[in-house]
């Protein structure tokens, strides 16, 4: 048996809380299911990534862009209401996600028999051979799987240039990379192409691919008699520590340069950093100490540590200690914090 579901909510966490919902509720060992849903603006990174390499999160916070973190794996994506969110479950024995992506390539030849769209080895989707449309990612669980995808229909690509880019330069990490490839949208080569076209051809494909009788139900995640917990666990999917706190664990280096207010006199310096679960671990300041104490050094690196990696709340950390000092190692200290705070 199958079934289509097309998602009510626009909302980034909800439409991923929806999908551990049916993964964790539903009986997939004899069922098929698609769900079919959109976002507004969002920038989405997987489970084991970084997301102050993935994303800049000054110009995302500045435009109203929320970050999401997904319980599977694979590289950034940003969502729009002009991306087409595909999530095809099953059981683990029948997960097969070449078998998937046929659906949406058939379904997009069958409505525009002209288009060249392909399947890699890396389960993208290339457009004309070279513009990816389409990346997946996946969870496997112990006896279920999903596998799900984007489809660039319409999206924004002016802001997905602008907010895919590194928040923080210096980063050394294990974190799972994500891989820039040139992306285009369907609507740009086919202008003529409707959403509804687009849907109706794909729940078609869905059907043929697998043989169902499937039915399209609308849904809304909103709903708590018909998804019980679903909020909760969109609530912790917006959490800082899930967002932020399940970053695999990384170091920042980075040159400070060190300047005094009305004075020529300069430096540089060097900071050493180690963040776990998002939080500071280590931090190590190696400045002149003809330029500044090492006392005032250790002591500025020791109320970072235990806060979280966070230009806002080092800047308060370090507010406390600017006010213990005056003159010019007051000065110098503050043009070195702020230093150190950009370098966050």
């Amino acid at each position: 048996t199958g079934l289509i579901l097309l998602s009510r909510s626009t909302d980034v966490y909800q439409n991923l809380a929806l999908e551990d919902w049916i993964d964790s509720n539903v009986d997939l060992q004899q069922r098929h299911i698609l769900l079919l849903c959109r976002n507004r603006p969002a920038v989405v990174i997987g489970r084991h990534q970084n997301p102050w390499t993935e994303c800049d999160l000054s110009a995302m916070r500045s435009a109203g862009i929320p970050l999401a973190r997904r319980r599977s794996g694979g590289g950034t994506v940003f969502h729009d209401l002009g991306n087409l969110n595909l999530t095809f479950f099953t059981s683990k024995k029948a997960y097969d996600r070449q078998r998937n992506l046929r659906v949406i390539t058939e379904g997009l030849r069958r409505i525009r028999p002209q288009l060249d769209v392909r399947a890699t080895a890396r389960f993208d989707i290339l457009l004309n051979g070279h513009f990816k449309i389409s990346g997946s990612a996946s969870r496997l669980s112990r006896k279920s799987s999903y596998h799900h995808c984007t489809l660039l229909y319409s999206a924004d690509r002016s802001a997905l240039t602008a907010v895919l880019r590194p928040s923080c330069p210096g980063i050394q990490s294990n974190a799972t990379p994500s891989v820039p490839s040139p992306v285009t949208n369907l609507l740009d080569h086919v202008p003529t192409l409707q959403w509804e076209e687009l849907l109706d051809s794909l729940a078609h494909q869905y059907r043929t691919e697998f043989n169902l009788g499937a039915a399209s139900t609308f849904v809304d995640p909103d709903d708590k008699s018909a998804f019980p917990g679903l909020t909760q666990t969109a609530a912790e999917l917006r959490s800082w520590e899930w967002m932020f706190g399940k970053t695999p664990q990384f170091s920042v280096q980075a040159t400070l340069d060190l300047v005094e207010d009305g004075s020529l006199a300069h430096g540089s310096g060097r900071l050493r950093m180690t963040i776990k679960k998002g939080v500071i671990e280590s931090c190590e300041l190696d400045v002149p100490a003809d330029w500044l104490p090492q006392r005032l050094c250790s002591d500025l690196g020791s109320v970072l540590i235990g806060e979280r990696f966070c230009r806002h709340r080092a800047a308060a950390a370090l507010a406390t200690l600017l006010r213990c000092e005056n003159g010019a190692l007051q000065s110098r200290l503050r043009n070195l914090s702020d230093t150190l705070v950009a370098a966050m």
